[in-house]
C-alpha cells in the first residue's frame, strides 16, 4: 500500500528569489502541488506554496528556537513533526510526482531526506540586492539583515547542490533564457514539455532589480559568483 507519492520534488531557494516562478513553471509541466496558493499580494500569480508544508516548517523552526527570519543553528526534527510530515505525504499517496515549495525547507532538509531517501531537488537563486530590496518592501527587513539572510539560505542551497548535483537556475536571467533553462529542467526531471504559447514566467513578476546600492560584503559577492558558476 502506497504511503507517499511515487516521486517527491523539493523546489529550493531563498525567499523572494523566483521560487514561485519556478514552481509555477514546473506545474505547467505536470508537477502536482496539492492545495496551493493561487494569489498573494506580493506574487500576483500566487506563491504556489502548500500551506500545510509551510505550517509544518514554521512549527519545526519554532520548536528549534528560530523562525524563517531567525534561522536556528541546526534543525532537529521531533517525532511529532516527523509523523506530521508522513501524514502530509500520505495525503498524496500514489500520485506520480508531488512538488512542494517553501524557502524554509532549506532549513529542514535533514528531516526530509530521512523521510524521503530518494527526494529530488531543483534550486533557484537571485542577486542579493534584488532580494534585499524585495524583503524591505515585503517585510520591512533592513538591507544588512536581508543580506545576512540571503547568505544563510543560499549557502545551504550551494552546499546542497555540491552534494546532490541537482539543476540550479538563476532568476536574474532574462525571460527567454530563463524559459529555455526551465525546459532543460523539465527534461531532467522527466516531466511533460510545455507546449503552451504563453508561459508562467512574466517579467512583470520581477519587482526589484539587482542594482548595487553599495558594495556587497565579500562573502555575499563570492557566494553569488559561485552560484552563478554552478547554475545552468
Amino acid at each position: 500500500m502506497n504511503t507517499r507519492p511515487e516521486r517527491v520534488i523539493a523546489i529550493l531557494g531563498m525567499h523572494r528569489s523566483g521560487t514561485s516562478c519556478l514552481t509555477g513553471s514546473l506545474q505547467e509541466a505536470g508537477l502536482e502541488l496539492g492545495d496551493y496558493h493561487t494569489w498573494n499580494p506580493y506574487n500576483r500569480k500566487g506563491n504556489r506554496e502548500n500551506q500545510a508544508f509551510v505550517d509544518l516548517h514554521d512549527s519545526l523552526l519554532e520548536a528549534n528556537g528560530g523562525s524563517w527570519d531567525n534561522p536556528p543553528g541546526a534543525t532537529v526534527w521531533p517525532a511529532a513533526h516527523r509523523e506530521r510530515a508522513r501524514g502530509l505525504l500520505a495525503e498524496y499517496a500514489g500520485i506520480p510526482a508531488l512538488g512542494f515549495k517553501d524557502p524554509r525547507c532549506l532549513l529542514a532538509l535533514n528531516g526530509w531526506r530521512e523521510l524521503v531517501p530518494d527526494l529530488e531537488e531543483v534550486g533557484i537563486f537571485r542577486h542579493p540586492e534584488a532580494v534585499a530590496a524585495s524583503l524591505l518592501n515585503r517585510s520591512q527587513i533592513p538591507r544588512e539583515q536581508a543580506l545576512a539572510l540571503w547568505y544563510c539560505y543560499n549557502r545551504l542551497l550551494y552546499q546542497e547542490h555540491r552534494q546532490r548535483g541537482f539543476p540550479l537556475l538563476c532568476f536574474d536571467d532574462e525571460e527567454r533564457v530563463f524559459n529555455q533553462k526551465v525546459d532543460d529542467v523539465v527534461r531532467q526531471l522527466r516531466l511533460q514539455p510545455v507546449a503552451a504559447p504563453t508561459r508562467f514566467y512574466d517579467n512583470a513578476l520581477k519587482t526589484h532589480a539587482g542594482r548595487v546600492r553599495s558594495r556587497l560584503p565579500w562573502k555575499v559577492r563570492y557566494l553569488y559568483y559561485r552560484l552563478q558558476r554552478a547554475s545552468l
